[in-house]
């Protein structure tokens, strides 16, 4: 009940503060620096080296990927049955029905449904699908935007300097020669601010203003990101006949709503910024439902 609490009470926090003015316009940028170049990497230091990986594992590193490509054949097809949709929001709808909130939202969400032991796994979907939103992501919003032109040293730059991945590769490597087991304190720390100032962050970029004239194409990025993906992901499960913990926080990892740095994309690439972060902001909100209808499903269905 504790961490349903904490997830209300700072998006609620980051509202209110948006609205009385009590931070700067920009404040949440300060905020997802902090996550992304301390905390997130602390994560994967706190837990990483302490995984035994297995040919299990292969699933939430794969997962990511499905539901991309999925996403991709989806938001295609969406775009032949209206002509007139330009590329530039198709561009965005991709990038906001393909890539899950796997950290922000999702290990909040894990901590409260499950316990703090799996977010092991839900690091393996972070990175993966951080490591998309860097390479794949990018490229999709250099070809769907008008001005930009594609550089493969502009996506090398990207992914070579981005610090979660950083972090996730110094986190498999470092302690095979280093003990680091004295700095587990501080990593546990660093690691523990993820949840609130991410949940803090998002309430502070929340807005729903316009949101009815652009329904159809919010309707059809959220049905797919919320039901269709981990759907998809369940049946994938299901058909390998594979059990335990490791399927259900994946599946319940796939049914994140749709990934915050996705419109920060959109917007820098002017891929209908609107309607992306319409996505994101009612994403949010549904979500705290659909996870709810899928974490009854994976504990109760018999499945697993």
């Amino acid at each position: 009940m504790a961490n349903f609490i904490l997830i209300g009470l700072c998006i609620l926090a980051g509202i209110l503060f948006r609205k009385n003015k009590v931070l700067p316009k920009d404040a949440h940028k300060g905020i997802n620096a902090w996550i992304i170049y301390l905390a997130l990497p602390a994560v994967s230091f706190k837990y990483l080296p302490h995984i035994t990986f297995t040919k299990d594992l292969l699933l939430p590193a794969l997962a990511p990927v499905c539901v991309w490509v999925l996403g991709w054949l989806y938001i295609t097809c969406y775009q032949k049955f209206n002509p007139k949709m330009s590329k530039a929001t198709q561009g965005g709808l991709k990038l906001t029905s393909a890539l899950s909130n796997t950290s922000f939202i999702g290990f909040p969400l894990i901590l409260a449904y499950f316990s703090e032991n799996e977010l092991a796994i839900a690091i393996i979907c972070d990175q993966i699908t951080f490591t998309l939103l860097s390479t794949i992501g990018i490229i999709v919003a250099i070809r769907s935007s008008q001005t930009q032109k594609l550089s493969m040293q502009l996506v090398a730059k990207k992914v070579l300097t981005f610090p979660p991945l950083i972090g996730c590769v110094l986190a498999l490597t470092l302690p095979r020669f280093l003990d680091l087991s004295v700095l587990d304190p501080l990593f546990d720390k660093l690691a523990s601010t993820v949840g609130p100032l991410a949940l803090f962050s998002i309430g502070l970029q929340l807005k729903f203003g316009g949101w009815f004239s652009e329904l159809k194409h919010i309707s059809v990025a959220l049905l797919y990101k919320l039901i269709l993906a981990p759907l998809a992901i369940l049946l994938i499960v299901i058909t390998i006949g594979m059990t335990g913990t490791i399927a259900k926080i994946t599946i319940f990892e796939m049914a994140m709503p749709t990934l915050l740095t996705s419109g920060v994309i959109a917007d820098q690439y002017n891929l209908n910024p609107k309607v992306a972060n319409l996505v994101i902001g009612i994403g949010i909100v549904l979500s705290l439902i659909t996870t709810a209808i899928w974490w009854a499903v994976l504990t109760y269905s018999g499945f697993f």
